[in-house]
């Protein structure tokens, strides 16, 4: 006769029973959260508001007046450099100078500390940048995420004070911006920055012009890529090192060129008093990010479908108390959210 397995006890069958109990809540949570986030605009006052807070970026995070694809991209001329191109993920810190003071004498990009600035000119902050082009988001609504963490001084391009640490997390197409202890009174940890938003590709490069003026800065050792975007002149510029070189973390791959800075024109009136700003990496590397630390902070701090961020004066209206609407009424500089394709 076949041997008679022993019944386990009791307890031990209970238990199982929790443990699936709890693995198919938790399942469900995020799939309800996955799928609140999924929902589009349906109503004529959402899409209003969606098309608010869609941006336009040059073909950098979204199509917004880039159709086709061709029209935002910049095709290299005889003698300028081949485009560098991301790595699939990367980690890096960085230090973020904000210059209010004879950045007119001293364009970016810089060194660290910029050359021919004093201390008087700028304020110093740090952060770090993940990345990582592979992820899929719960709700396949696009691909690539990445998050920019501003300790203590958030991104300057605002009308308001930026004396806060703050996060920008992009999920496939979905942006949310994120405050933490420090965050003014009456805000939020969470707001939805924008549905239109995803991460910069490893190629996005294609969508500025290179720019030898900026290039001869720093000695030469720079490749410089940049426009000043529509009648406002916003500067959105890139720098990479011209020298291909072996990454830190992954040695026995072959070299390439390391992002040097990002500078950028931020709000020029104060607050925050940021005519121009530049994120300068250090220890750029192609490590893959932890989903814990970075972008799992969405699921953690957020609603499923958070309300809007009134972080520009003209993305609400009429915004709800305790969303952060510190931005004033109207616009008294120009701002990000009013850029438009050179004419």
């Amino acid at each position: 006769m076949p041997e008679t397995i022993p019944r386990p006890p009791k307890w031990v069958d209970t238990l199982l029973r929790w443990a699936l109990f709890l693995a198919v809540a938790i399942a469900a949570a995020f799939t309800a959260f996955a799928d609140a986030a999924t929902a589009r605009p349906s109503t004529p006052q959402e899409k209003a508001a969606s098309a608010r807070h869609t941006y336009y970026t040059g073909g950098v995070h979204n199509d917004k007046q880039c159709k086709p694809p061709t029209k935002c991209v910049y095709r290299r001329a005889a003698g300028e450099p081949s485009d560098p191109l991301y790595p699939k993920w990367w980690t890096s810190e960085w230090t973020m100078y904000r210059v209010f003071a004879n950045y007119d004498k001293f364009p970016p990009p810089y060194a660290s500390p910029p050359e021919g600035l004093t201390a008087a000119d700028y304020q110093v902050s740090y952060g770090a940048s993940y990345y990582d082009d592979a992820y899929v988001p719960a709700d396949r609504d696009g691909r690539g995420a990445m998050m920019e963490h501003y300790e203590k001084f958030c991104l300057p391009i605002f009308p308001m004070e930026n004396n806060f640490t703050c996060s920008f997390v992009s999920l496939g197409n979905k942006a949310y911006f994120l405050r933490y202890a420090d965050r003014p009174a009456g805000t939020p940890e969470c707001c939805q920055f924008s549905l239109h938003n995803h991460a910069p590709r490893r190629d996005f490069i294609k969508h500025l012009p290179y720019n030898a003026e900026q290039s001869a800065h720093l000695g030469g050792s720079v490749q410089a890529y940049s426009r000043e975007v529509g009648p406002q002149k916003i500067l959105f510029g890139y720098a990479f090192n011209k020298e291909a070189t072996k990454d830190a973390g992954q040695p026995k791959e072959p070299a390439y060129r390391h992002p040097q800075s990002f500078f950028f024109s931020g709000y020029p009136l104060s607050p925050p008093n940021a005519p121009i700003v530049s994120q300068n990496y250090t220890n750029f590397r192609a490590e893959r990010p932890d989903p814990a630390k970075t972008w799992a902070q969405v699921a953690r701090m957020c609603t499923p479908n958070p309300g809007w961020c009134c972080l520009f004066s003209g993305d609400c209206p009429a915004p709800k108390a305790g969303l952060g609407a510190t931005a004033p009424a109207m616009s008294l500089a120009p701002e990000w959210s009013q850029l438009t394709p050179d004419k």
